[in-house]
């Protein structure tokens, strides 16, 4: 289970015990933010995206969508989201649930500039009832992101 994987990854560390389990579903950033009585911008959606054989995370704040002209700028493909069928198999986590925490080897994460507009954020747990309330600083130690990067627009 994800979420277990979650939890184990932050087992030892200022972030355990910190996952919250929530009544409702958070599935989406409009359920996430309803359940955590937060704007939905600070809710960290995790978008995943095929590049080449690769899987690659990019984590974006709520109300951020992909510009298409700057991914392709940064990553030298066009996007290619990661179909649901086979989300799962390739991040470790279900959809709805994805997060930059506990990923399979081989997929890397990016946050995105929209981020840092925030001092908190809420990023999902491994399931689609999961949350933990996160500074940038914890994010980015916690997802172990590659880098960051500057690929999404305001809706």
């Amino acid at each position: 289970m994800s979420l277990e994987k979650v939890r184990a990854r932050f087992a030892g560390t200022e972030m355990e015990g910190k996952i919250m389990e929530l009544a409702q579903s958070s599935a989406t950033v409009e359920l996430a933010a309803a359940a955590l009585s937060c704007e939905p911008d600070r809710i960290a959606k995790s978008l995943s995206f095929l590049l080449g054989d690769a899987c690659i995370v990019v984590v974006v704040s709520g109300l951020s969508k992909i510009d298409n002209a700057k991914y392709k700028a940064r990553f030298g493909a066009k996007a290619k989201m990661i179909p649901a069928a086979d989300v799962e198999r390739l991040t470790g986590h279900a959809v709805g649930g994805v997060c930059p925490f506990a990923l399979n080897d081989g997929c890397t994460v990016y946050l995105d500039e929209s981020l840092r507009a925030y001092d908190f954020v809420y990023p999902a747990a491994g399931s689609t009832n999961s949350a933990v309330k996160m500074t940038i600083a914890q994010l980015e130690t916690f997802s172990g992101c590659a880098a960051w990067v500057d690929v999404t627009k305001k809706a």
